[in-house]
């Protein structure tokens, strides 16, 4: 009889909060590989959007030309694109206004990049907290969801005048499901998470020295020609 007790049972016949317990890590198992397929999409699209762009830079293109082309058919996954855009953007508009000191001209260069950096820094990074979230606290949810199973198991043998492993065995293999539920969903979450992160930082580290390289471009190129 016991051999014919199936996982879908034990779920079944478990205490409330545990099938509660069980079903908040289930929910956060499904968000978090929802997560973990979309940030891949978006991170890879990222990583190839910033091997292209850095090519047509790099290519010896005009950059009022680059500037001109990206505008017209921008690419949303490019974080280079929004801070070449961003950054040639302001240095043209204040290059064409009279009197502005070259320093002045690059520093607001620089805000504007500095302001389109963060923005897309955060788009790479954006629910990667929920991942940490759930791998952090999923395997004490599960925990908790055990310790009370097993708490309702004993308290229900203590009416009992005699308990055998086949009386304890079902109560207790109810309790350790939240915990093996609570593992389910926190491993995938973590790896996705140390990944991504590992995965974005690589990519905002290309946005920073792209800046710091244009910037270096531009700054000859203001001071060439107020010279």
């Amino acid at each position: 009889m016991q051999d014919q007790l199936s996982v879908w049972e034990l779920i079944s016949n478990a205490s409330l909060l545990v099938q509660l317990v069980m079903l908040i890590l289930i929910a956060a198992s499904v968000a978090s590989w929802a997560i973990i397929v979309q940030r891949s999409r978006i991170l890879s699209a990222a990583k190839r959007s910033t091997r292209e762009f850095e090519e047509r830079f790099w290519s010896g293109m005009d950059l009022a030309q680059l500037y001109r082309e990206v505008s017209t058919n921008p690419d949303p996954d490019s974080g280079l694109q929004s801070i070449f855009r961003a950054g040639f953007k302001e240095f043209s508009r204040l290059r064409q206004q009279p009197g502005v000191d070259p320093e002045a001209i690059m520093e607001g260069t620089q805000r504007a990049m500095r302001v389109a950096y963060s923005k897309e820094a955060e788009k790479l990074e954006e629910t990667l907290p929920f991942l940490a979230t759930v791998g952090s606290t999923s395997p004490y949810i599960g925990l908790f969801g055990t310790v009370w199973g097993i708490m309702n198991s004993f308290r229900g043998l203590a009416t009992m005048k005699q308990a055998t492993l086949a009386v304890v065995a079902p109560g207790i293999s109810e309790a350790l499901i939240a915990t093996a539920i609570g593992l389910f969903a926190a491993i995938p979450a973590v790896i996705g998470y140390n990944r991504f992160t590992a995965t974005a930082d690589d990519i905002v580290g290309s946005y920073e020295t792209f800046a710091d390289e244009f910037t270096a471009i531009l700054h000859r190129k203001v001071h060439s020609v107020q010279s």
